[in-house]
């Protein structure tokens, strides 16, 4: 590789890393002498990345405390979070909107007078939603109770109040590599160390590795995504769910089960389809559900089913941050409940048609890349075969795609050969991604820089 293909190689990375935010801003860097030796790289490499990357705003030079992170004030380049209107998002695993939220909402307005003489407090939810959640788990093969279940504002809320009620600061906390990034950072935020467990497209969960992670750690909790994990897309065998309830079970684990594509499986595209059992029916486990990815990220209800004394101690605790959800929210999944069978049917079928139209515009623009077929989920986990994840998506971007590069869903700037695609959204804007990806992925080098044993993360 050239110096000059090297320094802007290194450039692009530590880049990325402040644009999706795993170099906070403020951060400063490694001297150049020490970066150097850390990457084997030459000082004027370094130097030459630095000095890009001051140019184009990305890092100041402060007297006295070397160089930090920071994003140009014109914000040339979008966060991921905040893709302006002609960006096309795919760093978010979303559908629109079902159509029958609108007459869902419209009905639930006309319930809500009748709630209006209440305070609107409420930290465990409406019993009537909470009864309809339960009546659904029975059905699915877990007797439940409305008194069991606690309504919150979204999966990612009710992952965050389980986490400050479960952890100290300190406690290891299992957790899927790669995995959801919002999980994972909810879990540090409350003091956890994350103890990882790989999960592949082709092989699963290491079944060993997730043996002596229970047996050598004794995590206090495990977070985990059993059905059409994100971002692989594999799903547990029944064996191996009731395998890790044990070994949960044996070393005091509570696990968490994030069941939120739980029945967004799409190998029976039948109305009648069996309904998927949830991981608790195999061992004890606290489940977390939404209808975030199922009806409509815009609707924020999402619960949790645990034991009662769990269920009070969370409420205890949820005083201290907010007061319970939205009635209005509430009133209009009250109302969907009645149709979510023809919901899901209609979402799987969806999904399918829609990953077998990535996968087709995939082979025919990118056939180098090796491409799972999931049977349930709304992600591809692809490989791209060259370490070059973080570089492909900061040239995605230059074409107007925001994507998500491989390491977000790590630790410490792994999966580089790795990229997450969700094939959630309508044909159309897959083929405008698909055209974007090969059109980013014709600019970059093949050969990134070497990093040998030390991540760029890592070191950064």
């Amino acid at each position: 590789m050239s110096a000059s293909s090297a320094y802007s190689a290194l450039a692009d990375r530590i880049r990325l890393l402040v644009l999706d935010g795993r170099l906070a801003l403020g951060t400063r860097l490694p001297a150049e002498r020490e970066l150097a030796a850390q990457l084997g790289l030459s000082r004027t490499t370094i130097s030459a990345a630095y000095a890009e990357l001051r140019d184009s705003g990305y890092l100041e030079s402060l007297r006295g405390s070397g160089s930090v992170a920071r994003l140009p004030n014109r914000g040339a380049v979008p966060l991921e979070s905040i893709a302006p209107p002609e960006f096309l998002d795919f760093s978010k695993a979303t559908m629109p909107a079902v159509p029958a939220v609108a007459a869902a909402a419209e009905r639930a307005a006309a319930l809500l007078p009748s709630y209006l003489g209440e305070s609107g407090f409420d930290p465990i939810g409406l019993r009537a939603l909470r009864q309809g959640l339960a009546d659904r788990f029975t059905a699915r093969g877990l007797p439940t109770d409305a008194d069991e279940l606690m309504i919150t504002v979204g999966a990612q809320h009710a992952i965050g109040l389980l986490a400050r009620t479960l952890l100290s600061r300190g406690d290891r906390a299992l957790v899927e590599s790669p995995t959801y990034p919002h999980a994972s950072e909810a879990l540090r935020h409350n003091g956890a160390r994350l103890v990882p467990v790989a999960v592949t497209t082709d092989e699963g969960w290491d079944e060993p590795s997730l043996e002596q992670a229970f047996q050598r750690t004794s995590p206090t909790l495990g977070y985990l995504m059993p059905d059409h994990h994100n971002p692989t897309g594999r799903s547990m065998s029944p064996e191996l769910r009731e395998r890790t309830a044990a070994l949960a079970a044996a070393q005091g684990t509570t696990l968490l089960v994030d069941e939120t594509m739980g029945e967004l499986g799409f190998t029976d595209l039948s109305l009648d389809a069996p309904l998927t059992p949830p991981f608790a029916v195999h061992g004890r486990a606290v489940t977390i559900g939404s209808v975030g990815k199922s009806v409509w990220g815009g609707l924020r209800i999402g619960w949790i089913r645990a034991d009662r004394e769990l269920i009070q101690r969370v409420a205890r605790l949820r005083y201290s941050s907010d007061l319970g959800t939205p009635i209005l929210d509430q009133l209009v999944v009250l109302e969907l409940l009645g149709e979510y069978d023809r919901i899901l049917a209609d979402r799987r079928a969806y999904l399918r048609a829609s990953r077998d139209h990535l996968l087709a515009r995939l082979r025919e623009r990118l056939p180098e890349w090796t491409l799972p077929e999931p049977e349930g989920g709304l992600t591809l986990w692809i490989n791209l075969g060259s370490p070059v994840s973080s570089q492909l998506a900061l040239a995605a971007r230059n074409e107007g795609l925001v994507i998500a590069a491989g390491p977000r869903f790590g630790m410490n700037g792994v999966f580089e050969r790795f990229l997450r695609v969700p094939f959630s959204h309508p044909p159309e804007l897959i083929d405008r991604a698909v055209d974007a990806l090969a059109a980013a992925w014709s600019g970059v080098g093949r050969h990134p820089i070497g990093l040998g044993q030390e991540d760029l993360a890592e070191v950064v």
